[in-house]
């Protein structure tokens, strides 16, 4: 593009994606890429060119106006207003106002460009966005971004210039981000992914791609090479990906080295998945050794234990072991705000759809045999009243029910991996991945919470330590720790019979149980 206004400006998007994305008119455009693959300036651009296609007005003046979205203010002031100044400094292009909310007023010939800049977690800019009257929009880093806002921001857009003036040329949305995670919406809504099941109709309605929303998504900026096993022996530069004729040959090489797999996967080879802050939980889990290709069979032969995690954001975790000792973790049912009668429910209707006929066994977190002071009733007296019977998992230890899904995930059968997950058990997957992790102390140094970081990740890995622990895999664990005090039901209570009964031993468990 050249413009001719006592400046000559040239950009040339390196790339068909790039290309592709700024040729488009849709109402909402989103780019999804690499770090390092020109998306931010390809959106700055995108900014700068609907301008200068804004039709003249009585005046013979082109006016539009953007408002740029970015998660916080210190992303937005130390990089996407870098990007934007990189390319339209203010010794050029005028002065930039600094005081908030910031915002570049260009005027150049015949174009009167007003570009606000605004963060998220400023309550003043939030309010500030559900006012504005707009040409567009740029969101950047739209993994940071709800749902929420970006229908906000398709509610004010195409309001400036008004109709008075002759309106605007084209109007819409345009977004940026790296891969964000699979259940986020963006992948669902590009059909990169299903619609997750625990999310409600409503909401699965607002996931329906419009006709005249497109997502771009631009090449890996590296490839892998894996061995027979499947596992990433070297990373090599792609010939196919973008803008790296502005990059030099070593840029990747380089700001891969000392990074995880989760890390390069997300920036570099432009797959879903989530990164998290501070240490795995579980450093023995690989995903090539232990996420299955495709979907993992039960067999009617052995039967399906569950692990169950309780409280307001209730999880279950369905796993089978073959008679040669191979885990198969074949589903997750994993909800949000919800109490033990409706998960009970949804549970009772998840096994009788998909586990029929099968012999069940249940375990859950002992300190769900406690009643509250509230309520006689305790969540597995409530679980025996739909049908489900449960017993308390044998220690709820939390060292020893990591180790009894650590020890699983360490075990080879006949050369393979003995704990396999099936590929639709997406928390799990991402807890593994990282999600469930230990939290970094604010000290100096590398130091860690002792227990994993409680968070949206956690319930459901807490399911799986159960249903290992549960189906004996913490037997040998608790054998060789005599010093360790498992916790069972407090309560001399048998939850099935609703009576009193001799106090029972953590064995006494696992012989009732197999």
């Amino acid at each position: 593009m050249l413009v001719r206004m006592s400046i000559n400006f040239n950009y040339k998007p390196e790339g068909d994606i790039l290309k592709k994305f700024m040729k488009s008119d849709d109402f909402f455009r989103g780019l999804r890429g690499p770090v390092g693959s020109g998306k931010s300036v390809s959106c700055c651009i995108e900014i700068f060119r609907r301008a200068l296609l804004q039709q003249k007005n009585a005046e013979g003046k082109r006016k539009s106006r953007w408002a740029v979205i970015r998660n916080t203010n210190p992303q937005l002031k130390t990089t996407t207003i870098k990007t934007w100044l990189d390319w339209f400094p203010e010794d050029t292009w005028g002065n930039f106002a600094w005081s908030v909310p910031y915002t570049h007023r260009i005027n150049k010939g015949d174009i009167e460009l007003e570009v606000i800049f605004l963060a998220l977690d400023r309550p003043e800019d939030v309010k500030k966005l559900l006012s504005l009257e707009l040409t567009g929009v740029w969101v950047n880093e739209a993994r940071e971004i709800p749902k929420s806002i970006i229908d906000a921001c398709t509610m004010r857009v195409g309001r400036f210039p008004s109709m008075r003036d002759g309106g605007a040329t084209w109007y819409g949305v345009i977004a940026d981000t790296n891969a964000p995670e699979e259940d986020h919406w963006w992948p669902i809504m590009a059909g990169d992914v299903p619609v997750p099941d625990h999310i409600s109709r409503d909401e699965a309605l607002m996931l329906i791609k419009p006709d005249n929303w497109s997502f771009h998504t631009q090449p890996p900026a590296m490839t892998e090479e894996k061995d027979k096993e499947g596992f990433t022996t070297q990373y090599t530069n792609n010939d196919n990906a973008e803008n790296k004729k502005n990059l030099t040959p070593k840029y990747y090489p380089n700001i891969i080295r000392g990074k995880t797999k989760g890390w390069i996967d997300v920036y570099v080879l432009n797959k879903l998945g989530a990164i998290e802050e501070g240490k795995p939980v579980y450093p023995n889990y690989k995903q090539e050794l232990h996420m299955a290709k495709e979907e993992l069979k039960a067999t009617i032969t052995q039967p399906i234990v569950i692990g169950i995690d309780f409280g307001l954001t209730p999880a279950a975790v369905f796993g089978q072991r073959t008679p040669l000792g191979k885990w198969n973790i074949l589903n997750e049912l994993v909800c949000f705000d919800m109490g033990v009668m409706r998960f009970s429910e949804l549970l009772r209707g998840e096994i009788a759809k998909s586990y029929k006929n099968f012999d069940i066994q249940i375990f859950g977190d002992p300190a769900g045999d406690f009643r509250s002071q509230t309520d006689e009733r305790t969540p597995f007296s409530i679980m025996r009243n739909y049908g489900l019977k449960a017993l308390p998992a044998p220690s709820n230890d939390v060292a020893l029910r990591i180790e009894s899904v650590d020890t699983a995930l360490q075990r080879l059968i006949d050369g393979k991996a003995g704990f396999m997950i099936d590929p639709k058990c997406i928390n799990l997957k991402k807890g593994f991945n990282g999600g469930y992790h230990y939290r970094r102390l604010q000290t100096s140094g590398d130091r860690y919470d002792e227990k994993p970081f409680k968070n949206r990740y956690s319930h459901v890995h807490d399911a799986l330590q159960y249903l290992m622990m549960g189906a004996g895999e913490g037997r040998t664990l608790l054998a060789g720790r005599s010093q360790s005090k498992p916790v069972v039901a407090k309560k001399e209570w048998d939850v099935f019979a609703g009576q009193k009964t001799r106090k029972r031993k953590v064995w006494d468990l696992f012989k009732r149980n197999g």
